[in-house]
Order: structure tokens, then C-alpha cells, then sequence
């Protein structure tokens, strides 16, 4: 009989994204019968924009179904070059822009090509869990920063000095962000990278919830410098989580290093996916897409009061992505098992605090409003008799 293999040390540092197990748990429930009310998974409840889907169809019909270049086809890194130019006013070189698998591609070709054993990245905590994981898989060390309402859930300037130290090499920072919904102003962003560039580091900017903004300036890391690493997606704001399309816009000189290494590690993003991506852009999905972001800020300004009246603390308006994230501690010291028992007991599918980080996971949860307003007001109902019992 062989014996088991062991299992890579790094693999020690990989947890978990708990979110998902208590998504099995609320599918279970629902096959058993049960009602359940998702508010735990960051994924649209939009089905991709009808244009979109007609142009993946349309590929296929045209037997578009063979390898594009690893960067990715040059029509659609055009498509996204223009847009920053006309939203933003950034001119971008094409030749910069990678098209990846998700935005999660775009990460693991960033820390690939910037990492090396030992070194550092700094970011936020709360935060997204993969970043941290996406660190340690090329042996880096990831740095969780503690955050709280006093910085908008966000780094500054002052703490990424405070923090550094001789092994950092980056930041990374997102706005707006998983799972706070805040944002960085144009402002922050410059004083974060002055303070990177005087120490010699690179920074990294997640923009995946980019165009999911409701309140302040919706504005890209780019028209501060060419020297910032720029991670985006179709998922969040163009509904297309299934297609897993993303881009990377790269400094210059780590273009041609990413481009060998996407050829050994995915070879290039689906094929498929981009010759659909190329209608993202049209004015017909525009409008769907404006539609869509109304409807995602009509849930944000239902869903707030009414969970700061069930006596959740929201400190801070998330001014983007669709996120709440709350302060629990006048109903529970435990996120996670009040997490657990309004799954089981009220049929409310929530996210612990724990996902995110190790900044007092315990006094918090998420929400997410990618469901309907209807169905917000029912977990919402469901919320108030629960702890009320």
C-alpha cells in the first residue's frame, strides 16, 4: 500500500474561503426544501447582458474556438485601452493591458513576476483572503495591516510608512474594496504611492469592483502614474463571473516577463470569453450596465438603515461594490457561530468576519445585496424575528 505523499509546506498558509462552505451548507438546505436568502456570496445576481452572451454565441458559430496570443487578443486590449481613455482621460498604451483568467490570473502573474522568496507585501485587514494567499504561494510574506472606520476600512499614506520594513517589495490596496465597499480617492492613492516609490517598492491596485460606484469620484489608479500595477475584471461590474476574464494594466518593462510566464502557466485567457468581452463596450450593454448600477444603489440605501435598525454598527457608507460590512457586537461576540445559526435557524445566508482577515473578524459580518430588494426585505424580516427569539 502507498503511502500518502506530503503535501507542500506552503499549503500550510492556504486556508479556507469559508464563505464557500457556508454556501454548500445553504444549497444543501435548499435542496432539502428550505428558503434561503443569499446574502453571503460577492457574485451578481444579473445573468451577463443579453448583447454579450449574442457575441460569445456568435464566436462560436465563427469557430473561434483555437488559442488567442498569451496577452490576449489585440482587438479587445484596444477596446479596454480606449475606455480609460474616455472615462478616465488616462491614455494607456494596448501593449500594456494583459488579458488573463479572472482577475485572480491577473494577481498570480503580478506576485509571479515581483515576488521573491521572503519578501513583503503590505495590505489592508479586513481584506480579500486570496490576495493573501496569492502571496504565499511564491513563498512571499503576506503583511495584513489592521484598518478600522477611522481610515474608511482603507491604507493611507501614514500607515504604509508605519509598516514598512527593509523586506517589503509592494502594497496592495483595492478600491473599491472586498469586503468594506470603501473607496480611495485620487488623492490617497497618490499619497500611498508617493510613499511607495520613495522607498523603492511597487504598488498594486485592485480596481475589479471599477464602475460599481455610487457615491464620491469613480477614477482609475492610472492617472496617477505609469509605474502602478492595475488589476481588473469582467466579473463585478460587466456580470460575467462564469466567462473568468480579467486584465492586468503592467509597467512597461514587466510586460514582455508576464507575457513568458502566461505562456507556461494558462497559455492565454479563454478565447471565448474575450471575443464576448468585446461587446462590453458597446452603448447598448452601457445602458443595461447603468440600470444595473441604480438598482445595486437602491438596495445599498434600502439595506443600510434597515440593518443599522436591527442594531448592526456601519460606521462608514460603502460608496462602491455591493458590501456592508457591519459591526456585530451588539448582537453577537461571535460572528461566526451567529453567522452559522441564522443560516440554520432563519435561512439567512450571511459572511463571517473571519473571511477577511485577523482585525477583529469576530465583531464583524458581510453582507452582500446581489439579491433583490424583495428578497433583501425578507432577510432583513427574517434577521429581525431571529434575534428577537
Amino acid at each position: 500500500m502507498n503511502k500518502c505523499r506530503s503535501v507542500a509546506r506552503r499549503m500550510q498558509h492556504i486556508q479556507p474561503f469559508y464563505v464557500m462552505d457556508l454556501l454548500a451548507q445553504a444549497r444543501d438546505l435548499e435542496a432539502q426544501g428550505r428558503s434561503i436568502i443569499h446574502m453571503e456570496i460577492g457574485e451578481p445576481d444579473f445573468v451577463t447582458p443579453a448583447p454579450i452572451i449574442e457575441a460569445g454565441q456568435n464566436a462560436l458559430r465563427a469557430g473561434y474556438t483555437h488559442y488567442t496570443p498569451a496577452l490576449g487578443l489585440p482587438a479587445l486590449r484596444q477596446k479596454i485601452a480606449d475606455a480609460y481613455y474616455i472615462r478616465y482621460g488616462v491614455s494607456v498604451d494596448p501593449l500594456r493591458v494583459l488579458m488573463t483568467p479572472g482577475a485572480s490570473g491577473a494577481l498570480q502573474l503580478v506576485m509571479s513576476v515581483l515576488i521573491n522568496p521572503g519578501d513583503a507585501v503590505l495590505m489592508a485587514d479586513p481584506g480579500y483572503p486570496c490576495n493573501r494567499h496569492f502571496v504565499r504561494l511564491v513563498e512571499g510574506e503576506p503583511i495584513s495591516v489592521p484598518v478600522g472606520s477611522e481610515t474608511a476600512y482603507q491604507l493611507n499614506a501614514d500607515l504604509v510608512a508605519a509598516a514598512w520594513t527593509p523586506q517589503t517589495r509592494a502594497v496592495l490596496v483595492a478600491s473599491p474594496s472586498n469586503p468594506t465597499g470603501t473607496l480611495l480617492s485620487v488623492q490617497a492613492l497618490y499619497d500611498i504611492h508617493q510613499v511607495v516609490q520613495e522607498k523603492g517598492g511597487v504598488l498594486i491596485v485592485d480596481e475589479i469592483y471599477q464602475g460599481l460606484v455610487y457615491d464620491g469620484e469613480c477614477c482609475s489608479a492610472l492617472s496617477i502614474a505609469d509605474d502602478i500595477f492595475v488589476i481588473n475584471s469582467f466579473s463585478k461590474y460587466y456580470g460575467m463571473t462564469g466567462w473568468r476574464l480579467g486584465w492586468v494594466v503592467a509597467p512597461p518593462e514587466y510586460v514582455e516577463p508576464m507575457d513568458r510566464l502566461a505562456q507556461n502557466i494558462f497559455l492565454a485567457a479563454v478565447t471565448l470569453s474575450q471575443h464576448a468581452a468585446l461587446e462590453a463596450f458597446s452603448a447598448e450593454v452601457a445602458v443595461i450596465l447603468e440600470e444595473r448600477r441604480q438598482e445595486y444603489m437602491r438596495r445599498r440605501n434600502y439595506l443600510l438603515p434597515a440593518l443599522q435598525s436591527l442594531g448592526f454598527d456601519i460606521p462608514v457608507v460603502p460608496g462602491g461594490a455591493f458590501y456592508l460590512y457591519a459591526r456585530s457586537t451588539q448582537l453577537t461576540q461571535d460572528s461566526f457561530q451567529f453567522a452559522q445559526l441564522l443560516l440554520d435557524k432563519a435561512g439567512v445566508a450571511v459572511t463571517p468576519g473571519r473571511d477577511f482577515g485577523r482585525h477583529r473578524p469576530e465583531q464583524h459580518i458581510r453582507f452582500a445585496y446581489t439579491t433583490s430588494l424583495k428578497n433583501l426585505a425578507e432577510g432583513v424580516e427574517r434577521i429581525r424575528c431571529f434575534i428577537g427569539d
